[in-house]
This record gives structure tokens, C-alpha cells and sequence, in this order.
């Protein structure tokens, strides 16, 4: 009974992991690849440098950027040129004019992929809108945003699980070591996280855990409708997790375990967010404990596997969880964004006029002038004095970080200074110059 048991388990997991099912998903969208790059004159399929592979059911390294041999540049170079004529043929003029390629290379590879024929665009612009909310740009508009114009007390704690979600999920794919969906059948709509280990998607951790928090930890506090904040956190949870799908980045296995994984440390953690706050703020040694804590903690990461865009990544998400973890303690003595009194909760939404929405996006636009200034000059300030400490060559900035002793203090310095100044330096001016 139980062997049949395992052995249904590990067939649903081969099926839900199985390739076909993203490509279909694919198509059922309106999303037409247009390479054949990836087979040889023969039919047979080809290799992409830059994909991680799976042969005979080991996960084998990453190929570094531009180890292609002499044999695998002819038949790419013979395939690009039949793809060429084909496309041509069957697709006439209108589909080659709908061609596009994805919108950013490979972080790791610089490869900038294929062609692909997007037939609905509407589909195309809200899965890229859903994808970006799992990406860079969203993290650093939205926490600051959130802890300048709506409750610093919410932002704190939301941070806490973001960086334990991303943490946990980034070590978790190092260690499971799983492929991107093949390709093909897969189309690879987006390209720059395509080097990266698959299992579980992080996307959909962040996607998962972020929507959720904010609905746990508002909801009682301030005064909305319980459907509303349902209904606005199940759709953003449901937005990112098919648009990784709709990518190509991930198969369905790894949207649903990184849905239940996210699950499980909410759950585990969001009792303890309490006693996380209360320490970081009030401890007299939290400031030590908490760059300790982070520091050992990016240490432990970047032991487990070679180097990668998801080291840079879990460095950089520490250092910002490090920064913004000091910033609170620093508030909290200095009387800055004071968390309002119990008896003044729940709290009412204002009215929306046109000053307060003046106010905010003043807020928001000089905050993040400053945060994206503050990022410019500690890169240009730490990546040669790192480089510098440890006799690295500082010519090739680009390979120079891929050295852990560059990688882990540059992207835990420059972050852990922008988390710091987004919640203590910014505000601090605005208080000082009359905007909070």
C-alpha cells in the first residue's frame, strides 16, 4: 500500500514537472515560438550554453558564457539561418513584424535569446506586470513607498518575512539543483533569471508571502473590507505564480511547492514577528546581532553551489533586511516614524485628495532619488576597495564579482546602506524639511 503510494507520488511529480504542460499553458496564451535553433539539421535536439541541464537525472554545473565549441556554433549558425527561411515561409511578413525577443539577457550568460511571436498582447503586458512583482524594481518602489506614505510598523515586520521567504527559497534551489523548463517545448519569454536553478520558484514565494503579510498584518489595524483585502492578495498571489508559467522560468511543481513552502514560513514565522520586532528595535546589542546574524547568514549561501546570480541575490536581499533592521532600532530611539498607540487603532484610510496624492508621490520620487543615489556611490565606492583589499583585478568589474570575497561585502555594504537610508535617512529629511 505505501509503495504504491510512493510510486503515485513520484508519477504526479514527474507530471507536474513535465515541460509540455508550461508549453501548452504557453500557446493556450497566445505565445508562438519561432527558434529552431535548439534542433540540429537532423531533428536532433541541440544544446543552449547557459541553461542548466539535466542528463540521466543529475544536474550537471552551469556552463559558463560563451562555452559553446566549434561544432555547436556551426549547426547554431546553419539552424539560425533555416529558422530564417522558415519563419519567412510560413509565417509570411505580418508574423515576422510581430517578432520579438525578450526584454532582458541573461544576468549570468548574456545571452539574449529567441524570437517569439506574442498573439495576445494583453496577456503578454499583464504577465510581465505580474513577473516585475517578484523583481528588483518593484522590491525597491514599493517596501519604501509603503514605509514613507502608508505604515512603517507593517513595512518592518513585512521585510522580516520577505527576507526569511527569499532567503530559505534562493538556499533551497542551490540545494536542490533542478533545471529551468526545457527548451523547447518551452518558449523562454523572459531570459534573465534562465541560468538559475528552477525549484521552488522564488517568484512565487515572494508572490505568495508578500500578499499575504500585508493582508494578515492590516487587516484589524486598519479599517477595510475583509473581501477586498481577500480578493486583492488571492489575485496578486494567482498573477505571479502564472506569469513565471507564462515566462517559461518554471514548471507547474515548482509554482506549487514554492506556494506551499511560502505557506509553511508564514505560518512558522509570523507568530515570532513580535518578538523579531520588539528585539530589533529595542535590544541594546540587536545592531550587533542582527549584521552577525546576516552575515553568517549570506556566508552559508554562497557555500552552496558555484557562483550564480541567486548568491548576489540572497547577499543582496540580506544586506537590505540588515539595513532596514538597523534603521528600526536607530527610529525607534530617535522618536522617528512612531508606531501610533493602541487606542488609536484601527485605523481609518484618509480621504484621497489631490494634496495627498501630491504628498506622496513628492515622497516617493525624492526618496527614491536619494536611495538610487546612495546604490550609485557605495557600487562605485566598494567594488574597487573590495577588490583592492583582497588583490583582485578590478579591470573586469563584471567577473570580479563573481569572487565571493567581492560579491558577499560589495552587495551587503551597497544594500545594507540603501535598506538603512530607507528607513531612517529618508524619512529623517523629510522630517526635517516638513514633508511627513
Amino acid at each position: 500500500m505505501a509503495g504504491g503510494l510512493k510510486v503515485g507520488f513520484v508519477r504526479l511529480m514527474h507530471y507536474l514537472q513535465d515541460p509540455q504542460h508550461v508549453a501548452r499553458f504557453q500557446q493556450l496564451c497566445g505565445v508562438r515560438g519561432t527558434d529552431t535553433r535548439d534542433k540540429l539539421s537532423n531533428g536532433v535536439p541541440g544544446t543552449r550554453h547557459g541553461d542548466v541541464q539535466n542528463g540521466g537525472g543529475d544536474t550537471t554545473r552551469r556552463r559558463p558564457a560563451g562555452a559553446e565549441t566549434d561544432r555547436e556554433k556551426r549547426n547554431n549558425s546553419l539552424a539560425n539561418g533555416a529558422a530564417g527561411e522558415n519563419i519567412a515561409r510560413d509565417n509570411g511578413d505580418d508574423a515576422q513584424g510581430s517578432a520579438v525577443k525578450p526584454l532582458r539577457r541573461n544576468s549570468l550568460t548574456g545571452d539574449v535569446g529567441q524570437e517569439f511571436i506574442i498573439e495576445n498582447k494583453f496577456l503578454f503586458y499583464l504577465f510581465t506586470l505580474g513577473t516585475e512583482l517578484g523583481n528588483e524594481l518593484f522590491y525597491i518602489s514599493f517596501f519604501p513607498f509603503f514605509m514613507w506614505n502608508v505604515d512603517a510598523y507593517v513595512s518592518r515586520r513585512l521585510v522580516v518575512v520577505w527576507v526569511w521567504v527569499m532567503y530559505l527559497g534562493q538556499c533551497t534551489k542551490d540545494v536542490i539543483r533542478w533545471p529551468r523548463p526545457a527548451s523547447p517545448p518551452v518558449v523562454k519569454v523572459e531570459m534573465f533569471y534562465n541560468s538559475e536553478y528552477s525549484m521552488p520558484s522564488t517568484h512565487a514565494m515572494s508572490g505568495t508571502a508578500i500578499p499575504l503579510c500585508l493582508f494578515l498584518l492590516t487587516y484589524g489595524r486598519w479599517e477595510y473590507p475583509l473581501l477586498l483585502g481577500l480578493s486583492l492578495a488571492i489575485s496578486w498571489c494567482v498573477l505571479v505564480c502564472l506569469s513565471r508559467i507564462y515566462m517559461g522560468m518554471h514548471s507547474i511543481l515548482d509554482i506549487i511547492a514554492g506556494f506551499l513552502y511560502s505557506l509553511l514560513i508564514v505560518v512558522v514565522f509570523s507568530p515570532a514577528l513580535e518578538i523579531i520586532d520588539t528585539f530589533n528595535c529595542t535590544h541594546r546589542y540587536a545592531p550587533l546581532i542582527i549584521i552577525s546574524l546576516h552575515v553568517g547568514l549570506g556566508l552559508f549561501s554562497f557555500t552552496l553551489d558555484t557562483w550564480s546570480t541567486s548568491r548576489g541575490d540572497t547577499a543582496q536581499i540580506l544586506g537590505s533586511g540588515a539595513g532596514i533592521a538597523l534603521a528600526s532600532h536607530v527610529n525607534y530611539h530617535l522618536g522617528l516614524l512612531p508606531d501610533p498607540p493602541a487606542s488609536m487603532l484601527p485605523l481609518q484610510p484618509p480621504s484621497f485628495t489631490l494634496g495627498l496624492i501630491g504628498l506622496c508621490l513628492l515622497r516617493f520620487l525624492l526618496g527614491v532619488l536619494i536611495l538610487l543615489a546612495t546604490r550609485a556611490v557605495m557600487k562605485a565606492l566598494t567594488i574597487p576597495l573590495v577588490c583592492w583589499l583582497f588583490g583582485i583585478p578590478s579591470g573586469d568589474v563584471r567577473k570580479a564579482r563573481q569572487h565571493m570575497e567581492v560579491e558577499l561585502p560589495y552587495r551587503y555594504i551597497v544594500y545594507g546602506t540603501v535598506g538603512l537610508n530607507a528607513l531612517f535617512l529618508v524619512p529623517f529629511l523629510f522630517a526635517q524639511v516638513g514633508l511627513l
